[in-house]
């Protein structure tokens, strides 16, 4: 029970903090975090591009945009906040998100889990260890069980369920860069491989091979800043989306969702960046990276170039100097005034 006890903390924290000090921030104050995060950064150069997928490796490095939206409407914006980046690994937050919203939380935490591993994104050791328990969907093998339990009645049908929902996220239909999905599916042996062997272990119930092309697909997703961060402030809103006012995730249903980004969204070094930041997660090898801060904002940075665990530099950088600047981390409440 280890992963019931870290997830019912972490969803009863983030809860608690919310009631207490959840307030959007002023936006002069905003404005000015969001530019000096930008201009500080701008010419940091550390990190390269992802490889192991062809095409992540041609993206422009230069590329570096930050976006944050209020959860009463309100968008900031520096840099390059209209290009677009595949939307990889976050893809994996808002799949979660469906499947709990079309069967409930149980669902998830039973099959596939939510506890963190112990080991890499992708580890077939992990699978193996735990016979297919175990594995949250931030990690490759919880993640195309997830995209398994999406309803439908085939490949197309379940897609479109995705890709929609995906769409009331972001406040905008979103599309699939078609170089992208090519590249990684011509690459994706080994996820063919986790699905198969998650298949062996009963987690996904039918069909593997097209649970594995469908979660590459949904990993092609184009997004940019400005969509990555109303899909953050989304969930910060309680599932309404601030800009659409579209409740696109039951309220009741967020903690478990911020819950499994916090355990898990940052590959090996959540951890230290819930320690460093308290805010729930996602990075995806695209170079993204959205952030939320419950009741306040939700944030994202895209700079492709990643540190040795797989995350954006920049973006990390950027995100917890604009949130410790606007008090975002929900763990941090204030003393009430006596």
């Amino acid at each position: 029970m280890k992963h019931a006890v870290i997830a019912t903390a972490l969803t009863l924290g983030l809860a608690a903090a919310v009631q207490v000090s959840a307030a959007p921030p002023e936006p002069q104050a905003v404005e000015t975090a969001v530019n000096a995060a930008y201009e500080k950064y701008r010419t940091l150069h550390e990190g390269k591009n992802a490889d192991y997928i062809p095409a992540l490796a041609q993206v422009d490095p230069e590329l570096y945009g930050i976006a944050l939206v209020t959860v009463d409407g309100k968008v900031y914006t520096a840099g390059d906040i209209r290009s677009e980046v595949s939307i990889q690994s976050i893809s994996k937050v808002f799949t979660m998100a469906k499947v709990i919203e079309e069967s409930g939380p149980q669902a998830i935490f039973n099959n596939p889990g939510v506890d963190a591993t112990g080991q890499v994104f992708n580890s077939i050791v992990a699978i193996e260890q735990y016979k297919g328990a175990e594995m949250n969907a931030m990690v490759n093998p919880g993640a195309i069980t997830a995209t398994s339990m999406v309803g439908g009645t085939n490949y197309d049908e379940i897609w479109g369920r995705i890709l929609d929902y995906y769409g009331e996220f972001a406040g905008r239909k979103l599309a699939v860069l078609e170089d992208v999905y090519q590249s990684e599916a011509a690459t994706n042996q080994r996820n063919q491989a986790i699905g198969r062997l998650m298949y062996a272990y009963g987690r996904i119930k039918d069909n593997p091979d097209r649970a594995t092309d469908i979660y590459t697909r949904q990993c092609a997703v184009g997004v940019n800043a400005r969509d990555l961060a109303t899909m953050a402030a989304t969930l910060a809103n309680g599932g309404r989306n601030p800009l659409t006012g579209r409740q696109v995730l039951k309220p009741d249903y967020v903690p478990e969702v911020l819950a499994v980004m916090a355990t898990a969204g940052l590959y090996d070094d959540s951890g230290k960046w819930l320690y460093l930041t308290g805010l729930p997660a996602k990075s995806g090898v695209g170079g993204g990276i959205l952030a939320v801060s419950p009741g306040k904002f939700g944030i994202a940075v895209i700079s492709p170039p990643l540190d040795a665990a797989g995350n954006s530099v920049r973006a990390q950088k950027a995100i917890a100097d604009i949130s410790n600047a606007l008090d975002g981390n929900p763990y941090a409440v204030k003393p009430q005034q006596p």
